[in-house]
């Protein structure tokens, strides 16, 4: 696995007038780990991802991805760069099927990226790469199913899928399994695994089942009042006492 850093905050500061909500984080996420942010609500950890993401402008500090500063770069062109994002709350285009929501995430990336209206018939050199990533989220019998008609576990497969669709070097995820039981969590999470270490990605995750953290986790990283607290890996943070007070209530794990 190859042991550099491909992102990296610095000093990354976020205030909403009066709160600080991401506070001076100093963050190394190295290529190929399943890094895991954690912390009770309010600790930042969304606010940071859309940091890194460029959803959101830092107040002060840089976000460095492959060695390059795109701290002020335009949000649309981080796609381009091999980062994908997901949300809390499912961002499909519900009208539409699972074919087409996966083939206007190819298209997003090449020339066609306008021409929304335009026949399938136009886009058959997406339709090869379309296939491939519906397989590969396991939805191949869904593939002709209308978006929103799908089941909830179905729709965020769906969308792992549209941000797998350009094959992004980096995985942000927000919170994906919530919402889901308890079967569709262990499902949904073995398949971001198969993702990762099937094409080496680097995933970056947010979520409060700690049990999908600590199962998963190569890297941890908790934060608390908007600074990190800790970090370090699932068995050494399950022994932190001060994450223990902080974010357990003294319980230990």
């Amino acid at each position: 696995m190859d042991n550099s850093v491909i992102l990296q905050a610095r000093r990354l500061r976020k205030e909403f007038g009066g709160l600080v909500a991401v506070n001076n984080v100093n963050l190394e996420i190295r290529a190929g780990a399943f890094h895991s942010i954690i912390g009770p609500n309010g600790a930042g950890k969304t606010t940071l991802l859309n940091l890194l993401s460029r959803t959101l402008d830092p107040t002060g500090g840089h976000v460095v991805f492959k060695e390059r500063d795109i701290t002020r770069l335009p949000v649309e062109r981080i796609a381009h760069l091999g980062m994908g994002r997901s949300f809390q709350i499912t961002n499909l285009f519900p009208n539409l099927t699972v074919f087409e929501n996966i083939r206007l995430a190819c298209q997003a990336l090449g020339r066609d990226n306008f021409k929304m209206l335009n026949r399938s018939s136009d886009f058959t050199k997406y339709a090869e790469r379309t296939r491939q990533v519906i397989e590969q989220v396991g939805l191949t019998a869904r593939a002709t199913t209308i978006a929103r008609n799908l089941p909830h576990g179905d729709q965020r497969k769906l969308e792992l899928g549209m941000i797998l669709a350009p094959d992004p070097d980096v995985l942000l995820l927000d919170e994906p399994t919530a919402g889901m039981a308890s079967e569709q969590v262990a499902e949904f999470m073995a398949l971001i695994q198969q993702v990762q270490k099937a094409g080496r990605k680097t995933v970056v995750l947010v979520e409060h089942n700690m049990n999908v953290v600590m199962n998963a986790s190569t890297v941890i990283t908790v934060m608390h009042q908007g600074a990190v607290l800790a970090e370090g890996t699932p068995k050494e943070i399950a022994a932190n006492e001060t994450v223990q007070t902080a974010y357990l209530g003294g319980m230990p794990w």
